[in-house]
């Protein structure tokens, strides 16, 4: 059996536009609703919602039947959560506060087997079919994505160093946390943030690579689109649901 093909990757790679939803809701029958919706990608949130693993494994097989890809985000740069996400079929990973390109090499480590990193093997899993897929040591790295965020004054001064690290495939601009490193939290979508957050998008074009973004700011999500984001993530799930809830709870308690 061949080793599943990561469409999210080569998509990226060859600049093809990938439009993206946050997913937040910890329940595989929400991740499976959500593939159904078109979209090219789907994050699935553990560094900021309640989603363990055993719960991103029962999301990613829900969804796996549909077209869109999933892309999980760890808590952090773990290299044992990282491992067991990739254990458990994760093939597109995107890393959160990375700022340096020593912390960019040690996420990419993490995705790959000795002698090139330091990601543990696990013959039986998931990620391999459950041992039916030949050779997946050596065919791992081609179908895995590592996507670091750059959401810091330190990351973006550090965008050239980050991008020339073999095996990053993206970077994705944070504008929340990026907005507190400036001194506006909770300001994500303030002209300042704005402007370095175009002009970080600018560079990482520059540097050949592909970039990506979540803002809920429509202007600026348009702003960043046209700046040339290559994943783009343009909605949450929760915002969603309780937007398009409180419309009509207001629609219609206005009518008394």
């Amino acid at each position: 059996m061949q080793i599943p093909h990561n469409s999210f990757k080569a998509a990226i790679v060859e600049g093809r536009q990938q439009i993206g939803i946050w997913c937040t809701t910890p329940h595989p029958a929400h991740a499976e609703a959500l593939a159904t919706c078109g979209y090219d990608w789907m994050l699935i949130d553990t560094e900021h919602a309640a989603v363990g693993l055993e719960t991103v494994h029962a999301m990613l097989q829900a969804a796996a039947p549909w077209p869109t890809q999933c892309v999980v985000r760890p808590g952090s740069l773990d290299l044992v959560e990282i491992k067991r996400l990739l254990d458990i079929g994760a093939q597109s990973l995107l890393i959160p506060m990375v700022n340096t390109a020593e912390q960019a090499q040690l996420a990419v480590a993490a995705t790959r087997y000795a002698p090139q990193g330091l990601r543990g093997y696990a013959g039986i899993s998931r990620a391999t079919h459950y041992g039916l897929v030949e050779d997946y040591a050596t065919k791992a790295a081609g179908e895995i994505c590592v996507l670091v965020q750059v959401e810091s004054v330190e990351a973006v001064a550090n965008i050239e160093e980050i991008c020339a690290v073999d095996g990053v495939d993206g970077l994705f601009i944070g504008p929340a946390d990026l907005a507190a490193s400036m001194g506006y939290p909770g300001q994500g979508a303030h002209p300042e943030v704005r402007t370095v957050a175009l002009d970080a998008l600018a560079r990482i074009r520059a540097c050949g690579k592909p970039a990506g973004i979540l803002t809920l700011n429509a202007e600026f999500l348009a702003a960043a689109h046209s700046a040339g984001t290559t994943f783009t993530a343009v909605g949450v799930d929760q915002a969603l649901l309780l937007n398009a809830a409180r419309s009509l709870a207001a629609e219609w308690k206005a009518k008394g």
